[in-house]
Protein backbone atom coordinates (compact mmCIF):
# COMPACT_ATOMS: atom_id res chain seq x y z
CA UNK A 1 0.00 0.00 0.00
CA UNK A 2 1.55 3.32 -0.90
CA UNK A 3 1.17 6.36 1.32
CA UNK A 4 -1.98 8.93 0.46
CA UNK A 5 -4.74 10.73 2.49
CA UNK A 6 -5.84 9.02 5.27
CA UNK A 7 -3.08 6.59 5.62
CA UNK A 8 -1.43 5.43 8.68
CA UNK A 9 2.30 5.83 8.55
CA UNK A 10 4.51 4.14 10.63
CA UNK A 11 8.04 5.87 10.50
CA UNK A 12 11.42 6.10 12.46
CA UNK A 13 13.73 8.91 11.32
CA UNK A 14 17.05 10.93 12.03
CA UNK A 15 17.17 14.24 11.76
CA UNK A 16 19.80 16.63 10.90
CA UNK A 17 20.87 20.50 10.30
CA UNK A 18 22.76 21.99 7.67
CA UNK A 19 25.97 20.83 9.72
CA UNK A 20 25.27 17.12 9.85
CA UNK A 21 24.71 17.71 13.59
CA UNK A 22 21.83 14.97 14.79
CA UNK A 23 19.12 17.35 16.26
CA UNK A 24 16.44 13.89 16.65
CA UNK A 25 16.81 10.56 16.09
CA UNK A 26 14.14 8.15 16.53
CA UNK A 27 15.90 5.04 14.33
CA UNK A 28 16.67 2.89 17.44
CA UNK A 29 13.19 3.87 19.23
CA UNK A 30 9.21 2.24 18.50
CA UNK A 31 7.78 3.84 15.35
CA UNK A 32 6.27 6.70 15.25
CA UNK A 33 2.31 7.17 13.96
CA UNK A 34 1.48 9.40 11.67
CA UNK A 35 -2.06 10.43 10.10
CA UNK A 36 -1.05 11.30 6.45
CA UNK A 37 -2.89 13.89 4.71
CA UNK A 38 -4.24 15.65 8.03
CA UNK A 39 -1.55 18.38 8.89
CA UNK A 40 -0.24 17.00 11.73
CA UNK A 41 3.77 17.21 10.18
CA UNK A 42 5.43 19.70 8.36
CA UNK A 43 4.33 20.43 4.95
CA UNK A 44 7.70 19.24 3.03
CA UNK A 45 7.73 15.73 4.91
CA UNK A 46 4.07 14.96 4.67
CA UNK A 47 4.78 15.64 1.17
CA UNK A 48 7.97 14.10 0.78
CA UNK A 49 5.95 10.50 2.13
CA UNK A 50 3.30 10.71 -0.21
CA UNK A 51 3.70 7.81 -2.90
CA UNK A 52 6.22 5.97 -0.48
CA UNK A 53 5.51 2.73 0.66
CA UNK A 54 6.80 0.73 3.73
CA UNK A 55 10.17 -0.29 3.43
CA UNK A 56 11.54 2.40 1.80
CA UNK A 57 14.02 4.05 3.09
CA UNK A 58 15.36 7.58 1.92
CA UNK A 59 16.57 10.84 2.63
CA UNK A 60 14.97 14.50 2.15
CA UNK A 61 15.74 18.01 2.60
CA UNK A 62 13.24 19.90 4.27
CA UNK A 63 13.08 23.87 3.03
CA UNK A 64 12.60 26.14 5.83
CA UNK A 65 9.56 27.90 4.07
CA UNK A 66 8.24 24.62 4.45
CA UNK A 67 9.34 22.99 7.75
CA UNK A 68 9.05 25.45 10.39
CA UNK A 69 8.92 28.54 8.70
CA UNK A 70 11.17 31.57 7.97
CA UNK A 71 12.60 32.99 11.30
CA UNK A 72 10.76 36.69 12.11
CA UNK A 73 12.63 39.11 14.04
CA UNK A 74 9.18 40.80 15.53
CA UNK A 75 8.37 37.61 17.42
CA UNK A 76 10.43 38.86 21.04
CA UNK A 77 7.13 39.20 23.25
CA UNK A 78 7.81 40.09 27.17
CA UNK A 79 5.54 38.23 29.48
CA UNK A 80 5.37 37.53 33.68
CA UNK A 81 7.16 35.28 34.99
CA UNK A 82 4.09 34.08 36.91
CA UNK A 83 3.42 32.07 33.49
CA UNK A 84 6.44 29.93 33.71
CA UNK A 85 6.27 27.19 36.09
CA UNK A 86 10.27 26.83 36.18
CA UNK A 87 10.84 30.77 35.47
CA UNK A 88 14.02 30.28 38.44
CA UNK A 89 15.81 27.93 36.85
CA UNK A 90 15.21 30.08 33.41
CA UNK A 91 18.41 31.68 31.46
CA UNK A 92 18.71 33.09 28.07
CA UNK A 93 18.78 30.24 24.87
CA UNK A 94 16.79 27.91 26.83
CA UNK A 95 13.71 26.00 25.51
CA UNK A 96 10.20 26.16 27.49
CA UNK A 97 6.64 25.67 26.96
CA UNK A 98 3.86 28.32 27.33
CA UNK A 99 0.22 27.93 27.27
CA UNK A 100 -1.63 30.53 24.92
CA UNK A 101 -5.11 30.83 23.39
CA UNK A 102 -4.02 27.85 20.61
CA UNK A 103 -2.65 25.34 23.27
CA UNK A 104 1.15 25.47 24.50
CA UNK A 105 3.82 26.56 22.21
CA UNK A 106 7.25 25.90 22.84
CA UNK A 107 9.57 28.95 22.74
CA UNK A 108 13.81 30.33 23.71
CA UNK A 109 14.13 32.54 26.02
CA UNK A 110 15.81 35.70 25.27
CA UNK A 111 15.83 37.46 28.36
CA UNK A 112 15.14 36.87 31.79
CA UNK A 113 14.31 39.88 34.56
CA UNK A 114 12.93 40.42 37.82
CA UNK A 115 9.34 39.79 37.05
CA UNK A 116 9.25 39.39 33.33
CA UNK A 117 11.11 37.03 30.63
CA UNK A 118 11.40 37.91 27.16
CA UNK A 119 10.68 34.72 24.72
CA UNK A 120 11.20 34.22 21.25
CA UNK A 121 8.35 33.13 19.55
CA UNK A 122 10.07 31.79 16.70
CA UNK A 123 9.86 27.59 16.73
CA UNK A 124 13.86 26.90 17.77
CA UNK A 125 14.38 25.22 14.24
CA UNK A 126 12.37 28.01 12.12
CA UNK A 127 14.80 29.26 9.28
CA UNK A 128 17.14 26.18 9.05
CA UNK A 129 17.08 23.81 6.14
CA UNK A 130 16.37 20.08 7.50
CA UNK A 131 17.87 17.03 6.47
CA UNK A 132 14.97 14.04 7.35
CA UNK A 133 16.77 10.27 6.79
CA UNK A 134 13.08 7.96 6.73
CA UNK A 135 12.12 4.83 7.13
CA UNK A 136 8.70 3.55 6.45
CA UNK A 137 8.62 0.83 8.47
CA UNK A 138 4.46 0.05 7.45
CA UNK A 139 1.86 1.78 5.95
CA UNK A 140 -1.76 1.14 6.56
CA UNK A 141 -5.30 2.59 6.29
CA UNK A 142 -6.62 4.45 8.99
CA UNK A 143 -9.68 3.33 11.43
CA UNK A 144 -12.77 5.31 11.89
CA UNK A 145 -11.55 6.13 14.86
CA UNK A 146 -8.53 7.67 13.57
CA UNK A 147 -10.03 9.50 11.16
CA UNK A 148 -13.09 11.12 13.72
CA UNK A 149 -9.97 12.33 16.15
CA UNK A 150 -7.62 13.46 13.11
CA UNK A 151 -4.55 11.57 14.60
CA UNK A 152 -3.41 8.23 14.00
CA UNK A 153 -3.16 5.68 17.12
CA UNK A 154 0.20 3.53 16.94
CA UNK A 155 -1.70 0.34 17.36
CA UNK A 156 -5.10 1.32 15.73
CA UNK A 157 -7.31 1.51 19.02
CA UNK A 158 -8.14 4.32 20.51
CA UNK A 159 -7.53 5.26 23.75
CA UNK A 160 -8.72 8.54 24.43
Amino acid sequence: MNIEKNSVVMLRYCLRDDAGEVIDDTMKDEPIALLHGHGNIMPGLEKALSGRAAGDEFDVIVEPVDGYGLRKDDQIQRLSKKYFPDAKRLKPGMHTVVQTKEGQRQVTVHKVGGKVIDVDLNHPLAGQRLHFQLNIVDVREATESELAHGHAHADGQDHH
